[in-house]
């Protein structure tokens, strides 16, 4: 592993937690960390709802991204408090999706292994077959 992804996955680590909201909201159980091409560093942390309403942490550090005016991933972690976690098939097709014409975002397993979001997600979803 890298010393970009160990940045990444020390920051997520870090902003992983339980946080209670209310009875019906709890966030922070997934933290996210991505790097940008810029260089830049954006976090997010998953909410979760009793009615199930809600997102992951990649989508809230994406969000972030985005508000800054950036795009393009090139390494993403996810983490809870204890061990790395591997996004979610709608995330990484969220990430495939705003980065159509990068489609080599490194993720970071949790077994220190790194693929592509092309790697993890084969078969490419294709708008005009429906």
């Amino acid at each position: 592993m890298d010393k970009e992804f160990d940045v990444l996955k020390k920051v997520a680590k870090q902003l992983a937690g339980d946080i209670v909201v209310s009875e019906y909201v709890r966030c922070g159980h997934v933290a996210c960390a991505l790097l940008t091409e810029a260089g830049n560093v954006y976090t997010g942390i998953s909410i979760n709802a009793k009615c199930g309403i809600g997102f992951c942490a990649e989508h809230s550090a994406i969000a972030d991204m985005l508000k800054a005016g950036e795009t393009h991933i090139v390494k993403i972690v996810s983490s809870s408090e204890n061990d790395v976690v591997v996004s979610c098939g709608r995330c990484l097709e969220f990430i495939r999706q705003l980065n159509n014409d990068n489609l080599k975002t490194k993720v970071l397993l949790r077994n220190g292994e790194v693929k592509t979001v092309d790697e993890l997600l084969p078969v490419r979803w294709n708008m005009d077959e429906l």
